[in-house]
């Protein structure tokens, strides 16, 4: 059986789960952008990602699938401002965008990735 390799354990779920040279993440939210504008939420959340990424020898080249919850989807245009500045052109991963109310009040998004690793 394959290595099971979980990163960020916690009593109710971890942060990330790496098997068969693939990383699959939880959802990442804003950790010091809270109430802040869209903007600086997206920015939070990528570098939180871009972090994680770094962390287990991977990149945004390898993010093979996103999936972003905003609570606003009149937000789509500027989270994608920043999105489109993030990604590497060529290496844009499958993805899908939807409304939904998240766990805290002051999240305006949430990200979650799957990654090669």
């Amino acid at each position: 059986m394959t290595d099971i390799t979980r990163v960020g354990v916690a009593a109710r779920y971890s942060d990330l789960v790496i098997h068969n040279g693939v990383a699959y993440f939880s959802g990442y939210v804003p950790e010091t952008t809270l109430g802040q504008s869209v903007t600086a939420q997206t920015t939070d959340v990528l570098d939180q990602i871009a972090q994680s990424l770094a962390e287990i020898g991977s990149d945004k080249t390898k993010i093979l699938r996103a999936t972003i919850w905003l609570t606003d989807m009149g937000s789509y245009d500027e989270m994608n401002a920043v999105w489109d500045r993030w990604v590497v052109p060529g290496h844009t991963p499958a993805r899908a965008c939807v409304e939904s109310r998240l766990a805290n009040p002051q999240y305006a998004l949430e990200i979650q990735i799957t990654a090669a690793v």
